[in-house]
């Protein structure tokens, strides 16, 4: 009890000397709360971001030319009744400006560079960026590449008049964390200037179309509305780590971005030269069933099929040959032969690779180092597989036909010599060029839709092969 006793002063004592270090703790707290402006304590990080990237993020407007369907008597008849009148009063074409809107980020604000969607400036005539600020720029297409859906596009160094626009700063996509707070900044249905938030939900996602495959998707649940495409993704400090560019439209709180080291190789290759150099290595191939899986002893259907592999390519001095299955490239899981062609594009002329192959119930390791597929390539794989030729000098918005193989898969379908192809898949014809790289982009496809002009007509026909 005496023990008990003799420690009671100190104890308290204690609690006196705590009480005064609490108090005067809480006091300075205080003091300085009273001395910050109430602005600097809501300034978060997110908002720090965004003061810092907001005036380098551009409202994109691109106006187009249209050729569309009208009849004059269309809305007199009504819609139900079109089938039967329609043919009394055929329908005429007419010219239409019609206009779209996107977003971009500035990345080099001395050259005037900016970075959007392929989408989103596509058959544009006349294309406008507008700043934070208000001001309006006019500007060039340095180039696009659709494959990526990324184009670059550049403000007159005149309009600039000797001033350097502000740029966003570039992050590393490939140090980007599950969960980390993200920020999406853009145009979405012409509500400029938007700011929306969210974390990184997945990386390395693929998004299938009907047409084809992409791959490597930053995942995030940032929303993501149209207008919003070609806008930064960023990251708390404000680092560009993707450029927004795809809604899963049946899905909520789901968008999609192309990573930052991606696209960094695409725009140095687009600066340089206007386009991106895309590879092959020199084999056909087939998508796998169940019961082509079972047959080849896979546990599962994926893979693609190689039934040709052409003499002299990278695919034969590799080794490969028709039957093989190809199942990865650098361990990445090849699904079919969409996947295949999309994983290609990651990769640069003779960089190597290596291809996980089954071959009689064995899985091998090969190398292999892609080759250009350039227009000479392209032209003569067209007449093998296709049984097309194009007309070098096509232009006016069409690829215009030279040849036909009448024992081709062209020829069967009716194409001739003379017809204007103004679309295929999701590629619009402005002239030559434009046809080779959607035949890069659908050569091992077995069917391919074409918006075919003749005589003043055009037409959607099925190419199969």
């Amino acid at each position: 009890m005496r023990a008990l006793s003799s420690n009671r002063p100190i104890a308290i004592l204690l609690s006196c000397l705590l009480y005064l270090l609490l108090t005067q703790a809480f006091g300075a707290l205080a003091a300085l709360a009273a001395q910050t402006p109430g602005n600097d304590l809501r300034r978060s990080p997110i908002v720090r971001a965004v003061e810092k990237v907001a005036p380098a993020v551009v409202n994109i407007t691109a106006a187009r030319q249209e050729q569309r369907s009208m009849n004059p008597f269309a809305d007199f008849f009504g819609q139900e009744m079109q089938p039967f009148f329609g043919q009394m009063f055929p329908e005429t074409q007419r010219t239409v400006i019609a206009t779209s809107l996107g977003s971009g980020v500035i990345i080099d604000g001395k050259a005037g560079l900016i970075l959007t969607n392929a989408h989103v400036v596509a058959e544009a005539t006349d294309v406008t960026v507008r700043l934070q600020d208000g001001r309006e720029f006019g500007v060039e297409l340095v180039g696009a590449d659709p494959d990526f859906d990324l184009a670059v596009l550049r403000v007159d160094r005149k309009e600039l008049k000797g001033q350097a626009l502000p740029q966003t700063a570039m992050g590393d996509s490939s140090s980007i964390l599950i969960g980390e707070t993200v920020i999406a900044i853009g145009n979405p249905f012409g509500f400029t200037h938007t700011v929306t938030t969210g974390v990184i939900s997945a990386v390395n996602r693929t998004i299938r179309t009907d047409e084809v495959a992409f791959t490597d998707f930053i995942q995030t649940d940032a929303a993501i509305n149209p207008g919003n495409s070609g806008g930064p993704l960023l990251n708390i400090l404000g680092e560009l780590i993707g450029v927004n560019t795809a809604i899963q439209a049946q899905a909520q709180g789901i968008g999609f971005a192309i990573p930052i080291n991606k696209a960094r190789r695409v725009v140095d290759e687009l600066v340089a030269s206007g386009r991106v150099a895309h590879i092959w290595l020199g084999l056909d191939g087939q998508d796998l069933d169940q019961a082509s899986a079972s047959y080849f002893g896979l546990a599962r259907c994926a893979g693609m099929l190689v039934t040709l592999v052409r003499p002299g390519t990278p695919a034969a001095r590799a080794g490969l040959k028709p039957g093989d299955v190809l199942q990865t490239v650098d361990g990445l899981a090849v699904q079919d032969k969409d996947h295949y062609l999309d994983i290609l594009r990651n990769y640069t002329v003779n960089q190597p690779m290596t291809l996980g192959v089954q071959r009689d119930g064995k899985l091998l390791k090969v190398e292999a180092r892609g080759a250009r597929f350039d227009a000479a390539t392209a032209k003569r794989l067209a007449a093998e597989r296709w049984g097309l030729g194009i007309d070098e000098r096509s232009s006016r918005g069409a690829a215009a036909v030279s040849s036909v193989n009448p024992n081709s898969p062209a020829g069967k379908l009716g194409l001739r010599s003379g017809d204007a192809i103004l679309q295929i898949g999701a590629y619009h014809m402005a002239n030559a060029d434009d046809f080779i790289k959607a035949f890069s982009r659908y050569r091992l496809k077995n069917t391919v839709l074409m918006k075919v002009a003749r005589g003043g007509r055009a037409y959607i026909v099925r190419l199969r092969i």
